[in-house]
């Protein structure tokens, strides 16, 4: 690049940029190890307090509507192996459903 006539640096000048060039190296690799490391930690970590309360709120389990959102690749085998419920049930609860046509974003009864 010296010979292009861009950069135009003299010989032994470049070692006056080697230590802020370090510094903000070093920087650098300090807070992506340290984000890396909250990140990792939050994942493992309990949920807070309000979530737990909230769940037990929630209506016994006879009474919850359950429902699944069919995703690409989806068959009704596939869903009934998923969620535990069995395919015929799958198919009395949702009569308009053709078990050979679903569609992505499909919501399916299964309670």
């Amino acid at each position: 690049m010296g010979r292009l006539g861009l950069v135009a640096l003299p010989a032994g000048r470049w070692r006056s940029y080697a230590g802020p060039v370090a510094l903000v190296l070093a920087v650098t690799v300090t807070v992506g190890l340290v984000r890396g490391g909250l990140r990792s930690s939050d994942r493992h970590s309990a949920p807070p307090g309000p979530v737990a309360r909230h769940a037990a709120l929630r209506p016994p389990h006879h009474q919850v509507r359950r429902t699944y959102v069919v995703r690409a690749g989806d068959t009704i085998e596939a869903i009934s192996t998923r969620t535990g419920v069995a395919q015929a049930k799958i198919l009395a609860l949702n009569p308009k459903v053709s078990p050979t046509a679903l569609f992505i974003g499909e919501r399916l009864r299964l309670s």
